[in-house]
């Protein structure tokens, strides 16, 4: 279920992920996390300042996992930036779907945690972002047409999801080359 772990900060960085999904961001608790992982509850302020330095650094290996797997989809695949962005949006539902437990980090939201989650995510989508911000300028879609098909391709992404766990499609190599298609079908209407 969780990635493997080499030190105590990874064991307590991987149990701080359950701890956010079973009892999310306003009941998070260091304490429970040090039970978890077997240690004195003084054992994560020797790793993290505070909750909100140990969230932060949650939120970084969460993000760095997803920057990896980009490179990774982005060394596979052509020039072609529409591919490119395609493939990405296809691997990111991949990703949600294979790894649920890091979506409550991803999605996280919470008194004093919004700036400091939009601060580490920007980090993690700068692959794709400049990848974006290429295509838009190679494209010329002004700023507002472009915004349109963000939002067309983040609903297909995060509504499949929603879909797959609702039990309403089948998490499926054909179900995944129908949203490859229509994804791509956004893309190619630039």
């Amino acid at each position: 279920m969780i990635e493997p772990q080499n030190t105590l900060r990874d064991a307590l960085i991987l149990a701080g992920i359950e701890e956010i999904n079973q009892h999310g961001i306003s009941d998070f608790s260091m304490r429970h996390v040090a039970q978890i992982c077997n240690v004195s509850c003084a054992a994560p302020y020797r790793h993290f300042k505070d909750k909100k330095h140990f969230i932060e650094a949650i939120i970084q290996y969460v993000n760095g996992i997803w920057a990896q797997r980009q490179q990774l989809i982005l060394n596979e695949c052509s020039a072609d930036r529409r591919e490119q962005l395609t493939e990405l949006s296809v691997q990111y539902i991949c990703f949600l779907m294979e790894k649920p437990f890091y979506r409550s980090v991803l999605m996280l939201n919470g008194d004093g945690f919004n700036n400091l989650y939009h601060k580490n995510q920007s980090s993690s989508k700068s692959l794709a972002q400049q990848i974006q911000d290429e295509l838009q300028k190679e494209t010329g879609l002004d700023d507002e047409a472009w915004q349109k098909k963000q939002i067309m391709i983040r609903s297909l992404i995060f509504g499949m999801v929603f879909l797959f766990d609702a039990g309403e499609f089948e998490y499926n190599e054909k179900t995944m080359g129908h949203i490859r298609a229509l994804i791509a079908r956004e893309f190619d209407t630039i």
